[in-house]
């Protein structure tokens, strides 16, 4: 059977798309999830199903990363669609770093320099930025965040609150630069002001006037501030919210405290880690200057460098930067307001919702459970998906709330929920719990749960749970029941402790 060039350009664009696809490891919802697509999408087009589109095109070639493979096939394909003719590959250069929806700026280069002095930290940011998008850009969110006792969350927090991060100790200063001329001081404004986390809009304007970046611009802006030795912990972490290039850290450190330096890196599709490239140390005069870069690196990705001061005495500061007391997994539930196994609370049965009329207390209590798992994500990552009931926060209601393993999945609210039905088949995995962060059990379950739970308006409605989701709903729904994973499991089946546990970070298996 013959087929026209432009069925065979798809088919070809579909088939350089499937070979990069599958050389990444990725399946086609995987893909179509970094991509910022519905689930089905990539297999559509992969399918012949769904015809690509430019936008298509060049989110497929930024995340795989085809060098130019793909875009030249889509504009094979393009050209034969609008009866032009196809021109040479080198006409047509690949688009650049694909953006979020919504995203109109690149950084180009970020480089951010740490620099450790007698009496405080100081913090210097420089990015460079290109205006990719239809808008004029007319601020910039900027956030600096502390934490003083990063192995002691407990510690910290109460550090924080007795002693909080203020504005004014900030000395937060910003310019942009164009590099013609003079730079052009810019004005900021707090957005989020908690005691050891800020958030602080870069505004595009000063006292003389206003200068937008616009569309197609590019700009250098550069800011600063510094924190009190008292309140800065031994990290130094970059995330990376917008598309970027090229990312460099230099921590600039006193020599003759003789400074250990290293670092770790986790991304959305990848655990915590070892950072891909090391740090490279140089020594100047009195200083012990420490650098790390890497290019293109993947958008919520974060790296951490930490460090200690081997010259300082053990005992000078035993929750602080020189050697730092273990603490136990539980302990650091704790210090986030888990309550841990013991407590009254996690054995009884909670209170159920009187729906719609407790609207309002629902709400807040739900509130609260999706803070609590912000939080938990800045402290462990939860690969095979989380779940918390309102009983672990000390609330005796019948609310939880899970988060799927696939993190771009919206999270379950389960108000009043009880398990109907459950299918005859089952299977062990390792559970965890926050409330039993210390170790790990064998808990079978069912392969398939029914679970009726109630909406806002008190209407009520039965939701299927299928493998990972179906254990995590089941988990959390014992917990509103007063129970907890080890009733579950097995007489006989040993704990495991987490530091023996060998699987953190490897999703259930299906």
């Amino acid at each position: 059977m013959t087929t026209s060039p432009i069925e065979r350009a798809a088919e070809s664009f579909a088939a350089e798309l499937a070979r990069h696809r599958t050389e990444r490891g990725l399946s086609k919802k995987q893909l179509a999830t970094l991509m910022g697509f519905d689930p089905s999408y990539v297999s559509h087009v992969e399918g012949r199903r769904h015809r690509p589109t430019e936008d298509f095109a060049r989110r497929a070639e930024a995340v795989l990363e085809a060098s130019g493979a793909i875009w030249q096939r889509f504009r094979e394909y393009d050209e034969l669609r609008h009866g032009r003719s196809a021109t040479p590959a080198r006409d047509h250069p690949a688009p650049g770093q694909w953006m979020p929806p919504g995203t109109g700026l690149i950084v180009e280069r970020e480089q951010a320099v740490l620099t450790h002095t007698d009496d405080a930290y100081h913090c210097l940011i420089r990015r460079e930025l290109y205006n990719a998008g239809t808008e004029p850009v007319t601020r910039y969110l900027v956030r600096v965040a502390v934490d003083r006792y990063p192995n002691d969350p407990g510690r910290s927090n109460r550090h924080h609150r007795e002693h909080p991060l203020t504005f004014a100790e900030l000395q937060l200063r910003a310019h942009r630069d164009d590099g013609g001329g003079q730079p052009e001081p810019m004005h900021w404004r707090a957005k989020h002001d908690r005691d050891a986390f800020k958030e602080i809009w870069l505004l595009f304007e000063n006292d003389e006037g206003r200068f937008p970046l616009y569309p197609g611009d590019r700009v250098t802006i550069e800011y600063a501030y510094q924190v009190g030795r008292e309140k800065w912990g031994p990290w130094f972490q970059r995330a990376v919210r917008l598309p970027t290039r090229h990312l460099a850290v230099r921590l600039d450190l006193p020599a003759e405290l003789d400074p250990q330096v290293w670092g770790l890196e986790t991304s959305l599709s990848a655990e915590e880690g070892p950072l891909r490239r090391p740090v490279v140390r140089h020594d100047r005069a009195d200083r012990a200057v420490f650098d790390w870069a890497t290019e293109d690196p993947p958008l919520n990705a974060r790296y951490r460098l930490q460090w200690r001061f081997r010259s300082r005495p053990p005992d000078s500061d035993p929750g602080g930067p020189a050697g730092v007391a273990r603490v136990r997994a539980s302990d650091r539930m704790r210090g986030l307001g888990i309550v841990q196994r013991g407590a009254d609370l996690l054995r009884q049965p909670s209170r159920q919702f009187d729906l719609p009329a407790e609207e309002g207390i629902a709400r807040e209590v739900v509130e609260r459970l999706g803070s609590a798992l912000v939080r938990l994500d800045e402290l462990h990552p939860f690969s095979k998906g989380v779940g918390i009931a309102a009983p672990q926060l000390g609330l005796a209601w019948a609310a939880a709330v899970v988060r799927p393993p696939d993190r771009a999945a919206e999270p379950v609210v389960l108000l009043n929920p009880r398990v109907v039905d459950s299918s005859p088949e089952t299977d062990e995995q390792y559970e965890g719990c926050l409330s039993f962060f210390d170790h790990r059990g064998l808990v079978p379950r069912p392969l398939r749960i029914d679970v009726e739970h109630a909406q806002w308006d008190g209407t009520r409605l039965i939701t299927s749970f299928e493998f990972a989701m179906a254990r995590l709903v089941a988990h959390e729904v014992d917990h509103l029941e007063g129970r907890l994973y080890v009733d579950r499991m097995t007489p006989g089946v040993p704990l495991v402790p987490v530091e023996e546990y060998r699987e953190t970070g490897t999703p259930w298996r299906y």
